[in-house]
């Protein structure tokens, strides 16, 4: 089965015959949205709520379409041989022929998506999950990061600045406080406790994130959205990430010194245990 098979504006086709306008603002400006939604055994992980926001950003920078976004996506995966695969979903703009900083409404938006294999991460038990290293630093970015807008070159150069301290990720201050990381969501527990910052426009609201919140309270874990900062990091007993495609991770190690004992946390592991028994669930169509 052929594995390149995109979706561009109404078509299926090869990617090497999928093309674009020079002009396309997304191109030129940046001017898109877009999507990561994990698709397991065939089977969208949380996929309507990925689509409400991918509607949530589509009105915040005043695109308006009208597609059935789940059809589009399923079919791109059965053409890409279903399985557990990674779909790219991303709107732009569109082209108005030429470069100006002025867009006109009645553009007609670009509609991009492919697809990439990924593993699935919950297949394995938590003892095969790599726990992260990550560093502290500035977030450079705009202060609209509750869009999921294209424009990531800060997220590309923060991340590049962690692998080259030799560590995985990067966890992003400003002013003073914990936003989240290049790409992912930030918990800290301490004392059975997790705390997330806030959702504000300075962060994205994960899918993950909203995941995992769902399940502490399902399950009597207390949590708290609060404003965090960096000095915290020391103190934690244990500290995770998030995102779509790579669940909830631990955090091994900051700025070089382990978090706690340098362990997967017990919190952690149950967190992992309700996460796959949730994914179970939703691919096997088990209500419990």
């Amino acid at each position: 089965m052929n594995k390149d098979i995109v979706y561009l504006n109404g078509e299926y086709l090869p990617a090497d015959r999928a093309q674009i306008s020079v002009f396309d603002r997304g191109f030129l400006f940046a001017d898109s949205v877009y999507e990561v939604i994990p698709y397991y055994q065939g089977v969208g992980f949380r996929l309507q709520q990925h689509l409400d926001r991918l509607a949530y950003s589509l009105r915040a920078i005043r695109i308006e379409t009208e597609y059935d976004w789940a059809a589009i996506l399923d079919e791109l995966v059965s053409r890409n041989g279903g399985g557990n695969l990674s779909v790219y979903l991303q709107i732009s703009r569109g082209s108005a022929g030429y470069r100006t900083h002025a867009y006109d409404d009645r553009m007609q938006p670009t509609v991009f998506a492919c697809c990439s294999p990924i593993r699935d991460i919950y297949a394995d038990g938590p003892e095969q999950v790599q726990g992260f290293k990550v560093i502290v630093t500035a977030d450079l970015r705009w202060h609209r990061c509750d869009i999921k807008s294209t424009g990531l070159l800060p997220n590309i150069l923060v991340l590049q600045q962690a692998r080259e301290a030799g560590a995985d990720e990067a966890l992003l201050v400003r002013d003073g406080l914990l936003s989240e990381g290049t790409s992912c969501n930030l918990f800290l527990v301490r004392q059975g406790v997790i705390y997330t910052p806030k959702r504000s426009s300075e962060i994205l609201g994960g899918t993950t994130r909203e995941l995992i919140l769902e399940l502490a309270a399902e399950n009597g874990i207390p949590y708290q959205e609060v404003d965090l900062r960096p000095d915290e990091l020391a103190g934690a007993d244990e500290v995770w990430i998030s995102s779509s495609t790579r669940g909830v991770v631990p955090v091994l190690e900051i700025d070089g010194c382990p978090v706690a004992d340098g362990a997967r946390g017990p919190l952690w592991q149950r967190m992992f245990t309700l996460f796959t028994r949730f994914q179970h669930r939703l691919m096997t169509g088990e209500s419990s």
